[in-house]
């Protein structure tokens, strides 16, 4: 296979994108110290994914530094690259099981971690941001512990429903996944933004005013068909980091 700054490499733009969601994470105080764990399919059948480095913080990540994987390498954890352990567990399970989900990516952020907390981790329709996830949810009732390989796949199986792209981990935190870099980033965003306006109105301890279930439904479908918006969410992320001089395309 090409150099992963060869042009003529297939999974250069994946790589590239997948790098700009790291960096633009840090930004926004996702990191998790050297932990957390993004993945981007690079095969039509979804099994071959890109992945971060073993103890890499996000800030470093380059392009060139992702991993391939196969989610059918049993011996992926043998050799000295190999991925951390948790993050191998939850992502081989997405991208053996789970061929509408191309990317995943996976975070401690502080909203959706306080979310993930509370008896209900639902999200209910209280703005514009929070119908987006009206119905569109899937919250996981059961934290079992590290995401290792049976953890991953019994986490995992919770996603049967491409429309509930958004997984809450409960205890633990949230995944997101998409079909491309851009989509999965820009629902990660969001959410994140919108358990922030649900926990901030919590903490007010005034009735929340509920936006109509109709109302809900129909925002929430408007909202995850915005295709052209989403895309251009993260072309515009990378063009702030090419315009400073970034290195993460490298």
């Amino acid at each position: 296979m090409p150099h992963p700054n060869d042009h003529n490499d297939p999974t250069r733009q994946a790589r590239i994108d997948l790098a700009a969601a790291f960096r633009w994470a840090v930004r926004h105080n996702w990191h998790e110290a050297v932990a957390n764990h993004f993945s981007v399919a690079v095969n039509d059948e979804g099994t071959q994914f890109l992945m971060n480095p073993n103890g890499m913080h996000f800030s470093r990540i380059k392009a060139s530094d992702l991993l391939l994987l196969d989610a059918n390498d049993a011996d992926a954890l043998a050799g000295p690259h190999a991925p951390d352990a948790t993050a191998w567990g939850l992502h081989r399970a997405v991208h053996r099981n789970v061929p509408w989900a191309r990317c995943a990516l996976h975070i401690h952020s502080k909203y959706a971690t306080v979310l993930a907390t509370l008896q209900d981790a639902t999200l209910p329709p209280i703005d514009q941001n929070t119908t987006m996830f009206f119905n569109r949810i899937a919250v996981d009732e059961d934290y079992g512990g590290l995401a290792l390989e049976e953890e991953g796949e019994r986490v995992c199986g919770l996603l049967t429903d491409p429309k509930k792209k958004t997984l809450v981990m409960g205890n633990h935190g949230v995944m997101v996944v998409g079909e491309t870099v851009s989509e999965a980033w820009n629902t990660l965003y969001y959410f994140e933004r919108a358990a922030e306006t649900y926990i901030l109105a919590l903490q007010t301890g005034k009735p929340l005013r509920l936006i109509d279930p109709v109302v809900a439904e129909d925002t929430a479908e408007a909202m995850n068909t915005y295709s052209d918006v989403i895309d251009k969410h993260l072309a515009e992320l990378k063009l702030i980091l090419d315009a400073e001089g970034s290195d993460y395309a490298n």
